[in-house]
């Protein structure tokens, strides 16, 4: 237990935080793919944020055609004012086609469709977005999500420990995000990098914004969607503004390497995000000796890690653990195209033409 501060204000669980929070006054945006579907986790999820009792929840759906039907139907029997948004069915990709909006779908894009219903509700004051695969889940961890909105803050971001079957888990953080940022923070005195910095798990889903700050976001599609939002807020109301909260034990589903959906594909998406959000910021990389450097800080970390699982007996593979820097590397170098979505202020459609949309595909899906 400890309440270092850092360059954003940190608050600490120092012993069963549960603040009281305006919960009544924020929608929750849950994404949610058929594989979590009616799982441990998920209904844990849902069955807590029945007694959260937000304003409303909006769960976009990734899921084929022929098990949205059942997804829906399951998530109808919890007592929330629920919508749900299938991102998958072909009015919606017609509709953003049409809008120019056509390009990678994954899970941004998923949260971002999402986070125009729930701009849409407009009880809802402000957002909170958390994941539907933690096993730990708790109804408190709206509320601390929440709690710093009341304040001055307008952004707050959830942080925890991944420490599960006695091993360090939050490996693309730990061994992508951390040694990257930290490479360019040695060769770059920018403001933005110590804010960067300053997250003590930066990749987390979990993060609540007033609805200005969410209307000010231009989701990146993908598994960048993290390190752009913190980029985002930090545009639109700066570091002294932004808070990080501690959501205390956190356990849920962990990936492979390598494979589709692997931490390997999602490190290009976070690398290629970061160097853009660094690019827009005042830092000018060198990218002929960055991976190189990013390898240096990785390996140093690396040698950190391994001292701390010792010191808690923990299981500690430092082999594999630099095989993975070795992997992520090729993932360090200049952004790409610049795919991002609008801002809902800017949007080329409006939230309830989305809704409809993919109503119509639903239905259809469940032959109506």
């Amino acid at each position: 237990m400890e309440y270092v501060q850092e360059r954003v204000t940190t608050l600490h669980d120092l012993g069963g935080a549960d603040p009281t929070a305006p919960t009544g006054r924020a929608a929750v945006v849950v994404p949610l793919t058929e594989r979590e579907h009616a799982g441990l986790a998920a209904e844990r999820v849902f069955s807590e944020l029945e007694a959260v009792d937000p304003a409303r929840v909006v769960v976009p759906l990734r899921a084929s055609a022929d098990r949205v039907t059942a997804v829906r139907e399951w998530l109808a029997g919890f007592d929330l004012r629920l919508d749900t948004l299938w991102c998958d069915g072909p009015r919606l990709a017609d509709l953003l086609g049409s809008a120019g909006l056509n390009g990678a779908r994954g899970k941004g894009r998923d949260v971002w469709l999402a986070l125009g219903r729930a701009l849409a509700d407009d009880d809802a004051e402000f957002v909170a977005v958390h994941d539907a695969d933690t096993a730990s889940y708790s109804r408190s961890y709206v509320r601390r999500l929440l709690f710093p909105l009341t304040r001055e803050f307008a952004f707050s971001k959830g942080y925890y420990a991944r420490v599960e079957t006695d091993r360090l888990y939050g490996r693309l953080f730990r061994l992508l995000y951390a040694p990257l940022v930290r490479a360019l923070a040695d060769a770059h005195a920018e403001p933005f990098l110590r804010y960067l910095e300053s997250f003590r798990y930066a990749l987390a889903g979990e993060f609540a914004a007033t609805r200005e700050v969410v209307e000010s976001l231009r989701v990146p599609r993908t598994w960048g969607l993290e390190v752009g939002t913190l980029a985002d807020a930090y545009d639109a109301v700066g570091a002294d503004a932004c808070a990080q909260v501690d959501l205390g034990n956190y356990e849920h589903d962990h990936r492979a390497v390598s494979g589709p959906t692997g931490l390997s594909e999602m490190s290009e998406s976070v690398a290629d995000t970061l160097a853009r959000a660094v690019e827009a910021h005042g830092v000018a990389p060198d990218y002929d000796t960055l991976a190189d450097r990013y390898r240096e800080a990785g390996d140093a970390l690396v040698r950190s890690y391994a001292a701390d699982a010792a010191f808690n007996d923990l299981s500690y593979d430092r082999a594999d653990e630099r095989r993975q820097v070795e992997t992520y590397a090729d993932a360090v170098g200049p952004p790409g195209d610049d795919d991002r979505l609008p801002a809902w202020t800017d949007a080329p459609v409006s939230p309830d033409e989305v809704v409809a949309a993919a109503g119509a595909d639903a239905d259809e899906a469940a032959g109506r």
